[in-house]
């Protein structure tokens, strides 16, 4: 210890959380505070929300398997931050933290939501597409407050989700903010030469066979008649691109993303 300074042991989950500074920016530091020192936050989170986040922070800092890099335990710590971020404008618009045994801890001390935030955690931990980051941690803020979907459903989303593209997750914000971006109206082009074009119809017609984006993909017509054009305008999400949207929250896209994801199709 350098004399005259004292060295401050800080809890290890919250050290996990702040350590997501890194991907998360200095709000990764106000959210471990808000969990770790809420008495002393301007803003307070519901008691059991606060708990369950703070004991998948401390169990997280300890259990995390070898090897994780040093970057895949800040992602891990941002995606807590990013929760506890979101469950502040949840519990500010009115959305109260759902009291249907949901959280409660049952055998082997575990709750529902404790195994879903373990499964986030690692999911976070191992993504190389950091953006993604925040969208996980928002999965558990949203699910602690949607006591209409069970832990079954939630972990369905979460694996959907795990399954796309980055690229289809921002199709999937497009389609789910037509009404605030209208979506192209000209059709996709049915054989693109450029690469980016073609992957980018790949993975829409991905998300239409997965059953996430209607109208399903065409398919070939008796006697070799041309196919119907797809234009973007004509998409809609189906109830698994509905669920994957709302856990996600990809409203919270940057449009710019969307913009960008839209224009590879063209």
């Amino acid at each position: 210890m350098i004399a005259g300074v004292d060295h401050v042991e800080v809890a290890p989950g919250r050290a996990l959380v702040e350590s997501g500074e890194l991907v998360a920016g200095s709000m990764a530091r106000s959210a471990a505070g808000l969990l770790f020192d809420g008495a002393a936050a301007r803003v307070r989170l519901d008691d059991r929300l606060a708990a369950w986040l703070r004991r998948t922070a401390t169990a997280a800092d300890a259990d995390l398997p070898a090897p994780v890099p040093r970057r895949g335990r800040c992602r891990a710590g941002a995606a807590l931050a990013f929760a506890a971020e979101l469950s502040v404008t949840r519990a500010a618009q009115g959305r109260s933290v759902r009291s249907d045994g949901f959280l409660a801890r049952g055998p082997g001390d575990r709750a529902p939501a404790d195994e879903l935030a373990e499964a986030v955690v690692l999911a976070a931990a191992d993504t190389t597409e950091e953006w993604r980051v925040r969208h996980l941690g928002y999965l558990l803020a949203e699910a602690a407050v949607s006591p209409d979907l069970d832990a079954a459903v939630v972990r369905r989303g979460l694996r959907l989700a795990g399954e796309l593209t980055g690229r289809q997750l921002v199709l999937l914000a497009a389609v789910g903010r037509r009404e605030r971006l209208p979506l192209p109206m000209a059709p996709v082009p049915q054989d693109p030469r450029g690469w980016t074009a073609w992957g980018a119809l790949e993975d829409l017609t991905d998300l239409q066979r997965r059953g996430l984006l209607d109208p399903p993909p065409a398919r070939p017509r008796p006697g070799g008649a041309a196919l119907p054009r797809l234009r973007p305008a004509d998409l809609r999400p189906t109830r698994s691109g509905v669920l994957v949207h709302r856990l996600l929250a990809l409203d919270f896209v940057r449009d710019d993303a969307v913009t960008a994801a839209l224009a590879d199709l063209a």
